[in-house]
């Protein structure tokens, strides 16, 4: 008994791996997707209507779950575009379809690209929707949008719009190195002392710190890796400047940048008089 259910049950699976590899509606499938991410970009309720089934369970990537009669109010109470509104216009890449008979299952990422005042701003979602033909007609009974993460994509825009690395003179390139150590050993005394004693930290989310014991104090830390490269400088007599870009790892496209402002000390250190830095990544 238990072998002819072992051969049952492999004999299942066979079937149900070799219907989704096929996927026999694939193309009236992805026709239906394009074309209810086309109507959507223009919210025509008469698109959402035919999309949906009317047992639909909704769950959005703000973490709402809503039926039909949510949606449909949704779309409908939405105002009137009006000249110069923004627009978002939604689109279906990397489409995966797996059909087991009468349900589909098609996961695509979803890509919205909004224009707003000249500008383009594109957001990704991996979506995923079951669907099932009922009398003769193919609905979405259940749907799951996950936003994804900016980070890969903005990264990689900043590496492609990257200036180039420029080397600095000894006394320069000691600021960095001296940094990175102490930054990497966690060791926020060393790093303090990189600063004048009227020194300040500049940083994202807060506000300035100043002064060398408030620097330690912000910098106590467990160590991290880090990365600093400098695109451009200058020095004028006893000041100068240090602007740059940061990351965990060398050769790695930056995760920030930063600007070092700099004041040659009585005894020819060059020592930190303030350092912004902020991040690449949209927050």
């Amino acid at each position: 008994m238990k072998q002819f259910l072992s051969t049952g049950i492999v004999m299942i699976l066979f079937l149900l791996t070799a219907s989704a590899q096929t996927a026999p509606d694939a193309g009236e499938l992805t026709k239906l997707l394009n074309e209810f991410l086309a109507g959507a970009s223009r919210n025509d309720p008469s698109v959402h209507d035919r999309f949906w089934a009317d047992d639909v369970i909704y769950t959005g990537s703000a973490g709402r779950r809503r039926g039909k009669a949510d949606i449909m109010r949704d779309v409908t109470s939405a105002p009137a575009s009006k000249p110069g509104d923004p627009t978002t216009v939604f689109t279906a890449a990397d489409i995966r379809i797996q059909q087991y008979g009468a349900t589909a299952v098609v996961a695509f990422r979803l890509v919205g690209t909004t224009m707003k005042n000249g500008t383009t701003e594109v957001l990704n979602y991996l979506n995923s929707g079951t669907f099932a033909r009922r009398n003769g007609k193919w609905q979405v009974v259940n749907w799951q949008s996950t936003r994804m993460p900016r980070e890969e994509t903005e990264v990689k825009a900043a590496a492609e719009t990257a200036e180039p690395s420029v080397a600095l003179p000894t006394e320069l390139a000691r600021v960095l190195s001296d940094y990175e150590t102490g930054w990497k050993a966690g060791d926020a005394a060393a790093l303090a002392s990189l600063f004048t004693e009227d020194g300040l930290v500049l940083t994202e989310g807060r506000g300035p710190i100043k002064g060398r014991a408030g620097i330690q104090k912000t910098y106590t830390h467990a160590g991290a890796p880090l990365s600093l490269r400098a695109i451009a400088y200058a020095v004028n007599g006893d000041v100068g400047y240090i602007i740059g870009g940061y990351g965990r790892e060398a050769g790695k496209p930056d995760e920030g940048k930063f600007t070092l402002t700099l004041r040659k000390s009585a005894h020819g250190r060059w020592l930190i008089v303030s350092d912004m830095d902020n991040s690449n990544r949209r927050q």
